[in-house]
């Protein structure tokens, strides 16, 4: 596989395309918003300028990474000669089977389709398709760049073929792929949002504040960051849509979301990206901590 192609220039897709074009390879970064793709290429150039600072790679490297990538608006141009098309688009289960149907009709039959969803059924994505042995998750971890797994999840009829040839480039990357079977959340989720979920049930029943929480949990359990604070940098409507999906799954109360991330996503409260979650971000990258008052 030497062309790839990353749906989305987002947090994920653009962190995606990065780690992709840093290794050498082609990469066409699709989005239907140029200004979206605009932000993707500041991100990545910064995050490049990061890695010069720390002497992790030369100016040269540099401009060798972001001449491996192009970005484009139009969905068939992107995808007509991939060999991996890699979606990065929001956590929307509509929007991603539209995605998938789309790619299926425009991508070559031999190309690999791959999700970065971090919860959503594969085997359901896959079936919109004609091809679901090709279908197959890859859940980076946000930083991408930075952060090393990738879940690699297996839908029901995806191939051997397809599950080793992915195993193999996420290597070729610098990763550590993990293979997980296809259930909500897979193993990442559906081990971690549970605990964030905790986390605001106990912010919710004023057992601590939101400092208090996140630093018994970094301190106590040796977490490089607490539970709110990371809930804020993955998203407050994220992790709602993340346990919605498990709740819809397994149909068991424990996934239930808490009333209070409920509020605050419909709030508009929605971390790191809006400015203000748990933590205010509206003046600087610095959390402040935010007062909660709850009604008896």
């Amino acid at each position: 596989m030497k062309n790839i192609t990353v749906i989305g220039a987002g947090t994920m897709g653009n962190g995606i395309a990065h780690v992709f074009a840093q290794n050498g390879f082609k990469v066409d970064l699709v989005d239907v918003s140029e200004a979206a793709l605009e932000k993707g290429l500041a991100t990545i150039t910064k995050n490049l300028d990061r890695m010069i600072a720390k002497e992790r790679i030369t100016e040269s490297e540099k401009s060798e990474t972001l001449g491996n990538i192009t970005s484009l608006t139009n969905l068939k141009s992107g995808v007509e000669n991939s060999d991996l098309v890699v979606e990065a688009a929001t956590e929307n289960i509509d929007l991603k089977l539209k995605i998938f149907k789309d790619l299926d009709t425009l991508s070559d039959t031999r190309t690999i389709l791959a999700t970065n969803t971090s919860s959503i059924s594969i085997t359901q994505i896959a079936a919109v398709t004609k091809r679901p042995e090709k279908v197959i998750g890859m859940h980076f971890m946000n930083p991408v760049p930075i952060m090393k797994l990738v879940e690699i999840i297996r839908g029901y009829s995806t191939s051997d073929e397809t599950t080793e040839a992915i195993m193999d480039l996420s290597e070729k990357l610098g990763k550590t792929p993990t293979e997980v079977n296809d259930y909500p959340g897979f193993v990442a989720n559906r081990i971690l949002m549970p605990m964030i979920n905790e986390a605001i049930e106990t912010l919710h029943h004023g057992v601590a504040g939101v400092m208090e929480i996140d630093t018994v949990m970094k301190l106590g359990m040796a977490h490089p960051m607490g539970p709110l604070q990371l809930a804020d940098f993955i998203g407050l409507d994220v992790c709602l849509s993340i346990l919605n999906v498990m709740y819809d799954g397994f149909k068991n109360p424990k996934y239930a979301p808490s009333p209070l991330l409920v509020n605050m996503v419909t709030a508009g409260k929605f971390g790191v990206k809006s400015g203000e979650g748990f933590y205010d971000y509206s003046e600087s990258r610095k959390a402040e901590k935010i007062s909660f008052q709850f009604k008896k």
